[in-house]
């Protein structure tokens, strides 16, 4: 079996690629685990200027892995979620100060979509699908989404992302300020690659530094942390239960 998360290094650029295609690049807790260790290094290795996502495949991520929530739901783990290796992982974006960049083609989901909200630059494919459904699946706002994502699009739109869980498509990314371009799919590589090359050229310091002055990065773990609480709380309930059991059995969830 392939390494489900690949890392590669040259001229100054660490690339992560999600290489899970055959289940839409679907994050399972391993995952997360080599996520926040690949995020870290990018954080800690001088050698290291710009941190690059891409995903093989035709969706940059589906989500969390719903079988590993189930398992978690159904183990009573959801009081410990801010501990799991999820958790690990947004503690170093939240930490890292170095540019972050992300190449987005075909879904984005739940994680595929917040992820971004910590990347400094983001390229997307025209018609690329974005969303976050965390109340389709009687969830919560993760990764300090709640705070972000109104921050980037407006109050109104945010909530309607978050309640109703419809996607929107790159351009409208675009248009809300959710990316800085969105180009045919075949181009998003190439573009991200790009724009990853004039970071990684830029002085180093100075871009660390203006970063850390454009985030507040204890104020974006403590709302994590916040968020897991009331994620985790949900995540054993007997809502996310019926949602959970809802998506596998491919039917609509019946919250009465």
């Amino acid at each position: 079996m392939s390494d489900p998360i690949l890392t590669h290094f040259a001229d100054g650029i660490l690339t992560v690629t999600f290489a899970r295609a055959e289940k839409k690049n679907a994050i399972t807790q391993a995952m997360y685990s080599l996520l926040a260790e690949a995020t870290r290094r990018a954080r800690t290795d001088d050698a290291v200027r710009v941190l690059l996502f891409k995903a093989e495949g035709d969706s940059f991520s589906a989500g969390n892995d719903i079988a590993d929530f189930i398992a978690i739901g159904a183990q009573g783990g959801g009081g410990q979620v801010v501990d799991a290796p999820v958790f690990q992982f947004l503690r170093a974006l939240s930490e890292l100060d170095k540019p972050a960049v992300a190449a987005v083609r075909g879904r984005a989901v739940g994680i595929g979509l917040t992820l971004l909200l910590h990347c400094d630059m983001v390229v997307v494919a025209e018609d690329a699908l974005l969303s976050v459904p965390f109340i389709n699946l009687a969830l919560a706002p993760e990764a300090a989404s709640s705070l972000l994502l109104p921050t980037v699009i407006g109050h109104q739109r945010a909530f309607e992302m978050f309640a109703l869980g419809e996607p929107i498509d790159g351009r409208t990314a675009l248009a809300w300020g959710l990316a800085n371009r969105a180009v045919a799919s075949a181009e998003v590589d190439t573009v991200a690659e790009g724009l990853a090359a004039k970071l990684a050229a830029r002085a180093p310091n100075s871009i660390r530094k203006t970063k850390r002055l454009m985030r507040d990065t204890e104020a974006l773990w403590t709302l994590m942390q916040r968020e897991g609480e009331a994620f985790g709380s949900q995540m054993s309930s007997p809502e996310a239960m019926e949602a959970f059991m809802a998506f596998t059995q491919k039917r609509a969830p019946d919250f009465g």
